[in-house]
């Protein structure tokens, strides 16, 4: 199903953080959460990760 999903921002790949329960959009520098078990991909639920 990942291979499916792009960022909203960049459209770019994400990758899968299983700890955090989060998809990484390196490209955007941004996070989006899952929860129970459906990714967020809202911009205004993204988590940025660098300043």
């Amino acid at each position: 199903m990942l291979e499916a999903l792009v960022c909203p921002v960049t459209h770019a790949g994400l990758r899968y953080d299983a700890a955090a329960q989060e998809l990484i959009s390196e490209a955007a520098g941004l996070a989006f959460p899952i929860r129970d078990g459906i990714p967020i991909m809202l911009l205004g639920e993204a988590r940025q990760i660098r300043a």
